[in-house]
Order: C-alpha cells, then sequence, then structure tokens
C-alpha cells in the first residue's frame, strides 16, 4: 500500500477512536458507564483490536471519563459520601481479583462473560 493509503488508514483510525471516545464520554456521562459497554465492542469490532487489550483499555479509559463526571456531578452535590466510600473500599478488591482474572480467562469465555452481563444489564434496565 502507498504511504497516501497509510495516511488516510490513520486518519480513519484516528476519527474512529474519536467517535468511539465521544459516544463513550457521552454514555459515562448520562449513564455512569461506557468504559466496557461501548469501548470494548467497538474496540474489538471497530478497530480489530484483541479482547483481553480491549478490556484493560477500557478500564484505562475509566479513569478520565470519571473524573470529568465527578466534577459535574461533585458541583451539583449528587453524591452518597456513604455509598462512595464503602463501595470504593470494595472495589478496589473486585479489580485487583478482575485484573488478575483477565490474562487467565480464554476469550472465549470472556466474551460469554461480557455478553451475559451485557444482556442481564439490558434486561434490568428494561423490566425495572
Amino acid at each position: 500500500m502507498s504511504r497516501k493509503g497509510d495516511s488516510i488508514q490513520k486518519r480513519y483510525r484516528a476519527f474512529k477512536v474519536g467517535i468511539i471516545g465521544l459516544i463513550a464520554g457521552l454514555c459515562n456521562g448520562l449513564f455512569g458507564s461506557g468504559g466496557g459497554i461501548i469501548v470494548v465492542p467497538a474496540m474489538i469490532h471497530l478497530l480489530g483490536v484483541e479482547e483481553h487489550e480491549a478490556h484493560a483499555t477500557a478500564i484505562a479509559v475509566i479513569l478520565p471519563l470519571s473524573l470529568v463526571s465527578i466534577v459535574v456531578y461533585f458541583g451539583n452535590n449528587y453524591f452518597d459520601w456513604d455509598i462512595v466510600w464503602r463501595v470504593c473500599a470494595s472495589g478496589i478488591i473486585g479489580a485487583s481479583i478482575g485484573a488478575w482474572l483477565l490474562p487467565r480467562i480464554s476469550v472465549k469465555i470472556l466474551g460469554k462473560i461480557f455478553a451475559i452481563f451485557m444482556i442481564a444489564a439490558g434486561l434490568r434496565m428494561i423490566f425495572r
């Protein structure tokens, strides 16, 4: 492929990454999620990223998205601090276990677990 073709592909990929980030940020601000729900499938299917790498990268994406949302929500006094501290404490333990497990789970099993989680979350939102 020519240099011009490579340049166009790089710009197209950068455009897709930007759109994925925009949608993930919008979902994070509106729903409190977006890293996993948007970024993981988009990286796998639109960018061709390997599934383990997509899950790990989504975790890194969550931090800056969440920090921006925190600033806005904090300014509007939307936090229940008692819940925040308790969930953070147990969430740190869960995150450590999940990060340890990720490289030990096959792509096939990881995809099934992720799909089940997304379906269950969607059904819960529909029927609540």
